[in-house]
């Protein structure tokens, strides 16, 4: 267990520098920032929707194929899919409050770099090693609680957007900073090199693949005589 207890920690230091370089994406900075205008946050809440709907069903997915050997884990995505449920009706639910067409947004095809990641994810999943889908848990979650509580108060604030507007930013900003120790917990209990090394991997990818959704939206500021200083 001595190794394996260890493997969370691991897992961050090596990921580091692919979280930094998605970290530092304008876009990300400007809204965490609440520079953001509304067209670039609608923007946002329209790509959360498309990669957000399958989060379920690649959870689903990722269950039937794990081995025997591990069942725990198995059993722990049933927890993640009961929380999951239904979040991408919250996103457009949001979309609404903000005056936006959800239903435009449902019908919508997403921007590419939302179908890469999305298609990468069930790539993972149901060619190489499903244990790998951690490593995108690991990218949305830890971006989560990074950032999404602050950047919902301070779009709200600068763009003088009802809380409805920000069920999806807020409500997991708060509740991933519980799965992440319910996630640190379940990457220490992995004790094969392979599955380590394949959550490694993944959570490279996925920096990258979640960076190049945020790079390709409408980065829009706020118009100078929108607020006061």
């Amino acid at each position: 267990m001595t190794q394996s207890a260890e493997f969370y920690d691991t897992l961050l230091a090596r990921t580091e520098e692919a979280r930094n370089d998605l970290l530092s994406i304008p876009f990300i900075q400007r809204g965490a920032a609440g520079e953001l205008a509304l067209e670039s946050y609608l923007a946002f809440l329209g790509q959360a929707y498309h990669h957000v709907k399958h989060t379920v069903p690649l959870l689903m997915a990722t269950g039937a194929r794990l081995p025997e050997r591990l069942e725990w884990l198995r059993e722990a995505i049933g927890e993640y899919i009961e929380e999951e449920m239904g979040h991408q009706e919250w996103i457009l639910n949001d979309i609404k409050a903000c005056g936006g067409d959800a239903e435009t947004v449902r019908h919508a095809t997403p921007l590419p770099p939302t179908e890469l990641m999305v298609a990468y994810a069930y790539d993972t999943v149901n060619r190489r090693n499903p244990v790998g889908f951690f490593g995108m848990v690991l990218v949305l979650e830890g971006t989560s609680v990074a950032l999404a509580t602050q950047a919902a108060e301070r779009i709200q604030q600068s763009l003088n957007l009802p809380k409805a507007a920000f069920s999806y930013l807020t409500s997991h900003g708060s509740l991933d900073v519980g799965h992440v120790d319910f996630y640190k917990n379940l990457m220490n209990r992995l004790d094969d090199a392979d599955d380590r090394e394949a959550v490694v991997h993944c959570a490279r990818m996925f920096y990258k693949l979640y960076g190049d959704i945020f790079r390709a939206l409408p980065l829009v500021p706020l118009s100078t005589g929108s607020g006061k200083e």
